[in-house]
């Protein structure tokens, strides 16, 4: 039992709490690009950088704020940041929308252009991003780093291997599960989410009843950049801040909006968390997790490692082709693509 409780609880050091994180992250930037899928019907490849934009700017505001003495005490400044943050995405979202994508709608051109915009745009953020902040990672996480130590943990339970859970890991998921309750919230109670999700069904219908379309292109942007601004500096709290990594996790985002059903917002949070735990699980190495669980001659000599690191994207690509393949609907069944 003592052997059992040892595995389980290193699984949760390097797999569970990691993969509930991670997904948390993919979650919310799935969720930006499966509304601006449904309302503005095409597939926004800026997200991923907008994500790097709305961290970049709460990491200004938390330099200044550290500067002057500011912080809030064991959390992270970061998070009395995040809502300028979030001011600054949602400028910048509404600035292309209004110089880009605008001109596009009023042309009612094809999905295929609003994507093709959307990539001069992705590389004009990322141009943006790389020019104020640099290309280098960037660490801007202060307060208590541990809720739970692993030292901590041995000693209270006895255990050989030690539970740690990092500060940020805790905040990222309370913050995700806070903001999708919120987004929720909106989108069923709210005049303008019903409003949303009637022009999402039916465009020509809900202008016929008196719905203000620019009204609803302006608060799926805003509440767009909302999530991609929370996504982004959550991601950077995690980890790190890096600019070309928030172009990297454009992958994984794509995949898990796909893989839970684009345009359906349940769909992607379940979408997050199906790649998350899967990129984890695969590039674990189960050697130490194994040698728990049986006798010590049955120990692999190897790292017991499916998948190196350096390819965890790869899995979201071959999951994102496989369910193309069998189920182009998604889990939830959204629309097709």
């Amino acid at each position: 039992m003592h052997d059992v409780l040892n595995a389980f609880v290193l699984l949760s050091n390097f797999v569970l709490i990691p993969g509930l994180a991670y997904g948390a992250q993919l979650a919310l930037g799935a969720l930006g690009v499966t509304l601006i899928y449904a309302v503005l019907r095409f597939s926004n490849f800026a997200h991923g950088d907008l994500m790097a934009f709305g961290a970049m700017c709460t990491i200004l505001v938390t330099w200044a704020m550290q500067g002057i003495g500011i912080s809030a005490g064991p959390l992270p400044t970061a998070l009395l940041a995040l809502p300028f943050g979030i001011l600054g995405a949602v400028v910048l979202s509404l600035a292309f929308d209004r110089s880009v994508y605008r001109f596009y709608r009023k042309q009612r051109a094809a999905p295929v252009v609003f994507v093709i915009a959307s990539v001069g745009v992705m590389f004009m953020i990322n141009g943006i991003v790389r020019l104020v902040i640099g290309p280098d990672d960037v660490r801007f996480d202060d307060g208590e780093r541990f809720i739970i130590r692993a030292r901590d943990f041995e000693a209270w339970s006895g255990l050989n291997e030690g539970l740690a859970l990092r500060s940020t890991q805790g905040i990222t998921i309370v913050v995700a599960f806070a903001v999708m309750v919120a987004l929720f919230w909106f989108l069923n109670r709210t005049r303008m989410g019903k409003a949303m999700r009637a022009y999402s069904d039916n465009e020509d219908l809900a202008l016929l009843s008196g719905i203000n379309p620019d009204r609803v292109v302006f608060w799926t942007w805003v509440i767009a950049a909302a999530l991609a601004t929370a996504a982004g500096t959550l991601y950077g709290l995690d980890k790190s801040f890096k600019a070309f990594t928030y172009f990297q996790l454009l992958l994984p985002i794509f995949a898990a909006a796909i893989v839970g059903g684009i345009g359906n917002p349940l769909g992607a949070i379940a979408g997050g968390f199906v790649i998350a735990f899967s990129e984890v699980t695969v590039t674990y190495a189960y050697k130490r997790f194994v040698g728990y669980l049986v006798p010590e001659s049955w120990a692999p000599e190897g790292l017991a490692q499916l998948l190196s690191t350096d390819y965890k994207f790869a899995v979201s690509f071959v999951i994102l082709v496989l369910v193309l393949l069998i189920r182009p609907t998604g889990i939830f069944k959204g629309r097709i693509i």
